[in-house]
């Protein structure tokens, strides 16, 4: 996600560069510069050149919106995406975009590609990689022509933005999470519903008036310290009170923006890359993580519409058991309660990102990863496939039938439904405790504290006798009535692991492995979406419609003597707004539209609601 939080807010490159590191200054020269784009604006560039100049080296860049500092005579403390390529020595480019921290010129919200550009005003993020490249070429002696971009993030999205209409010279790309469509799965909104408290946090301190090129910005938007962040929001009340007084106060353009497209128009379909993505033949190592809560849905659909559109292509796909960004930390051997038994993420760095730049930057030894490279969760291993998802997987419809079960047989009986009350005064929260900020692990969290509601429906399987090993996308297929006239749909995978799960001595007091319900995927569909992202339509009250939709990929295996969960309802706060459930422009609402409604989801012979799973045979 763009929306990496201001903590992680800094290059990626150069992830807490501040202080001076005796290696980067031993080794490097650091040049402070502004290159000037076609158009005459002038971006601000900080380049790191080795000092040995024994040998020509290839460019390896970042463009970021969070600062290509530190500035001026300090040095940053590392750089490079890992270690291992600072060790490599390569000349290191970070560049401040448009409208950004020294940069001259506006900022946009995720540029709009524009293809066919007719004169020197028409730019863009790709042409101003253009033209940044044929600048370095021109003007740093002793490098070997050739230029390769990486980044995570909002900067994964700049790395993907530079592939259409590339600079002949660009020979390797690396998009890391990236930012790839804001209204259909990343960052602002999943199928339509707004992800409210990423987002609000986000833009406070990311879209600051700006009267220029500066340094830092000064200060956020508006202040708002809380400690609970599901009491906060909801005490707050609508989306609507988010532009009051006490906050946005219509003082960003961004947030304003958010708000004014709340259905899949103009505004997000230009901001939509993947239609430009076409007949991609440079080196591209697309990465994402399996428990990124930001950008998941960008590293599999940027990978997806490479390989559609591009007959010819040499992309690769990278899927570890990681959070946003963490396939660049030092270690990264565990998550929650998920113990992976090798440090992934040194795999990825030494294995796999360091080899893909060598190889096509420098000519240096080789590049023989698999099309995709997915680290399976369940199993905790490393697996390779010639396509992903793999061909021989299987979809496997599993029904929501009565008693709570979860089975492959679909139920032969007539208008059988399960129902609860949906009330948005009394929403389902994401995770279990009281956060300030967003709980980055619930994403794998134990749901124990959902599955205990009265608006959450549970089933479950039988344990199973045998490995059931998925890859690939799931799709949630549900029949469903509501007493209002629209709703939230939240679909939940859950892997339930046994009885005679072992506990860790070093785990709190109160919890148990036993009976655990860890999350594997969950993602939500704002029902007036079910049918159009363009032309939502509302619900009749009490009539059956169907509500499809899909969720991110995974490589999960469910364990013998497991079980197989499914959980559905109706609210997920505050991590998406609460919906008033009622047909209506949602940034509009007022506490008086918001109401109680009656959801059912039926399971019988002609209505059966299912979840569809990609089973690897």
């Amino acid at each position: 996600m763009k929306k990496i939080f201001i903590s992680f807010c800094t290059s990626v490159f150069a992830i807490a560069a501040t202080a001076q590191s005796s290696f980067v200054k031993d080794n490097f020269t650091k040049l402070d510069t502004t290159i000037t784009m076609r158009d005459g604006i002038k971006l601000y560039t900080v380049i790191y050149i080795p000092k040995d100049q024994s040998q020509h080296y290839p460019f390896l860049m970042e463009r970021t919106p969070y600062s290509a500092g530190p500035y001026g005579d300090t040095y940053a403390r590392s750089i490079g995406p890992n270690e291992s390529l600072m060790k490599e020595k390569y000349i290191f480019v970070y560049q401040d975009v448009r409208g950004r921290y020294m940069s001259e010129g506006v900022n946009l919200e995720v540029t709009p590609y524009i293809a066919n550009k007719k004169s020197k005003k028409d730019v863009d993020e790709s042409s101003d990689t253009y033209d940044t490249v044929d600048w370095l070429l021109k003007n740093i002696k002793n490098n070997n022509g050739r230029v390769g971009l990486a980044g995570i993030s909002y900067p994964g999205f700049y790395a993907t933005a530079c592939l259409p209409g590339a600079h002949p010279a660009i020979k390797a790309v690396s998009p890391q999470a990236p930012v790839t469509d804001e209204f259909v799965g990343d960052d602002a909104n999943h199928n339509g519903a707004f992800f409210l408290m990423d987002n609000f946090s986000f833009m406070n301190f990311f879209d600051m008036e700006r009267p220029g090129p500066v340094k830092d910005y000064s200060k956020p938007l508006f202040t708002a310290g809380y400690r609970d962040a599901f009491q906060f929001y909801l005490k707050m009340g609508t989306v609507k009170n988010t532009n009051g007084a006490k906050y946005y106060n219509n003082k960003s353009v961004i947030w304003n923006e958010y708000l004014q497209h709340d259905t899949y128009d103009a505004y997000w379909k230009a901001r939509n890359i993947r239609p430009h993505l076409k007949n991609i033949t440079i080196p591209t190592l697309v990465v994402g993580g399996w428990f990124d809560a930001e950008d998941l849905f960008g590293a599999l659909h940027t990978y997806e519409a490479i390989e559609k559109q591009s007959p010819v292509n040499t992309n690769r796909l990278v899927m570890g058991p990681w959070t946003h960004g963490s396939w660049e930390s030092g270690d990264w051997s565990k998550f929650v309660t998920h113990d992976f038994g090798s440090n992934t993420s040194k795999y990825f760095q030494d294995s796999l990102e360091t080899t893909f730049f060598n190889f096509y930057l420098k000519d240096k030894g080789s590049f023989n990863a698999a099309e995709a490279t997915v680290f399976e969760t369940g199993s905790n291993q490393w697996k390779s496939y010639a396509v992903w998802p793999p061909k021989n997987t299987v979809a496997v419809d599993y029904f929501l039938n009565a008693g709570n079960k979860l089975s492959l047989q679909k139920t032969a009986d007539k208008n059988n439904f399960d129902e609860y009350i949906s009330d948005p005064a009394k929403p389902v929260p994401y995770t279990n405790g009281v956060f300030g900020r967003r709980n980055n692990e619930y994403m794998a969290e134990d749901q124990r504290f959902a599955a205990l509601r009265p608006d959450v429906l549970v089933f479950e399987t039988d344990e199973l006798t045998e490995d059931v090993t998925l890859a690939g996308r799931i799709n949630a297929d549900l029949f469903v009535s509501i007493s209002s006239t629209d709703a939230d749909f939240v679909v939940k995978l859950i892997d339930v692991l046994p009885d005679t799960a072992a506990t860790p001595r070093t785990a709190p007091r109160g919890f148990s492995m036993s009976g655990l319900q860890r999350l594997v995927r969950a993602e939500v569909m704002r029902g007036k979406f079910r049918n159009s992202y363009e032309k939502p339509e509302a619900f009749t009250p009490n009539q059956v419609s169907e509500v499809k939709f899909d969720l991110n990929d995974v490589a999960h295996v469910f364990k013998k003597g497991h079980k197989i969960m499914v959980q559905v309802q109706s609210s997920w706060f505050p991590l998406v707004d609460r919906n008033p459930q009622q047909f209506m422009r949602i940034p509009d609402a007022t506490e008086k539209d918001f109401q109680k409604a009656t959801i059912r989801i039926y399971h019988d012979d002609e209505n059966a609601s299912k979840i569809v799973l990609p089973v690897l045979k």
